[in-house]
């Protein structure tokens, strides 16, 4: 029987040689490489093409032969080992190759589809679009340290020195009544009470002597320590930043703060 056939555009030998297995309808694990290779070398005596892009047909068209040729010989009886099918390559990469055109086939119906789809524009609300999670203090509080905290405390004192009056300072020290930590305290609870947030170093700088900036330093610690105020640092080396926290469960009465005295 003659086989006629019509020649199309076909992306490379595994492409025509899929081509003619669906045509005949014959098992991909059991090609009859007789045939095919017959109406393989019969489509690719009828190509009109340049020898760079009929190169690769003459390759397969040599595989083909040489299968067919390995097939034809007898086997050897006297070898102990079961001998491999000559076609099994063939039939792997054929198996490859037509995964890889199927896939490309999906992805060409999910392309066409995704053009002819059209997205209105997004009308999210302006109060959803200006929302922003709560800060998490957690994440914020990891690069504050101790160490920190004595660093900007060094910080302070040292501008302090540079803004004393030299000439000033040499009349001599006006005795005072010593600062206590629980006026501090009150202070610090008026403060956070009503302004919720403020700078730890611009607190620092308020304060009129070294001794209130010791005892206001102290004051903040223990604020810290019981969860009244919160700390925040954005950066390293950025100002520390003071919040108060009106669910801190510890709340400081007249006779715990006579306690600090």
């Amino acid at each position: 029987m003659k086989y006629e056939v019509s020649l199309e555009a076909y992306q490379g030998p595994l492409d025509l040689l899929l081509e003619l297995i669906e045509k005949n309808k014959v098992d991909i694990y059991d090609i009859p490489i007789a045939m095919i290779t017959e109406q393989y070398l019969s489509v690719v005596r009828e190509m009109d093409e340049d020898l760079e892009t009929l190169s690769d047909f003459l390759v397969m068209a040599a595989t083909l032969l040489d299968i067919k040729a390995r097939m034809l010989l007898p086997k050897d009886e006297t070898e102990e080992e079961e001998e491999t099918d000559p076609r099994t390559e063939l039939v792997e990469r054929l198996i490859e190759y037509q995964e890889y055109r199927m896939m490309a086939g999906l992805l060409r119906e999910v392309y066409d589809e995704d053009v002819e789809a059209v997205f209105r524009e997004p009308s999210v609300p302006e109060e959803v679009k200006s929302y922003r999670p709560m800060p998490d203090y957690d994440e914020l509080l990891s690069g504050v340290t101790p160490d920190r905290l004595k660093e900007v405390f060094m910080m302070v004192l040292a501008r302090k020195e540079e803004l004393k009056d030299p000439v000033r300072s040499s009349f001599g020290d006006i005795e005072r009544d010593p600062v206590r930590i629980s006026d501090k305290l009150v202070m610090l609870l008026d403060k956070g009470k009503s302004k919720k947030h403020f700078s730890f170093r611009e607190l620092l700088e308020e304060q009129p002597t070294k001794a209130d900036v010791v005892v206001t330093f102290l004051a903040c610690l223990e604020l810290i320590r019981i969860g009244q105020i919160q700390v925040s640092q954005k950066q390293i080396f950025s100002d520390i930043e003071l919040f108060w926290n009106d669910d801190c469960d510890t709340v400081l009465t007249k006779e715990d703060l006579e306690e600090y005295d």
